[in-house]
């Protein structure tokens, strides 16, 4: 399956490089804005690509804010049922 710009939907690594991935030297120097937003849209759709495979595969961890907003909830509801009952 190909993705955007014909390119397969494989990991590309970042030509900026890191611990264990080589550095680019085939790209100039120099960046331009285009360059770097084409790059942080890659980097970003890449990023929605991996959490909706690890969806698929049931890796699906709730958010930190969604456990939180329904822990203040039920403390909340308790809290009232208290008070207000009493």
């Amino acid at each position: 399956m190909t993705g955007l710009g014909g390119r397969c939907c494989g990991h590309r690594p970042p030509a900026h490089g890191y611990a264990g991935v080589a550095m680019n030297t085939s790209e100039p120097s120099g960046r331009d804005s285009g360059t770097e937003k084409l790059n942080w849209i890659d980097r970003r759709r890449e990023k929605i690509r991996a959490e909706i495979e690890r969806n698929r595969r049931g890796e699906y961890r709730v958010p930190t804010w969604v456990l939180a907003a329904t822990l203040i909830i039920i403390v909340g509801a308790w809290l009232a049922l208290i008070f207000l009952a009493g």
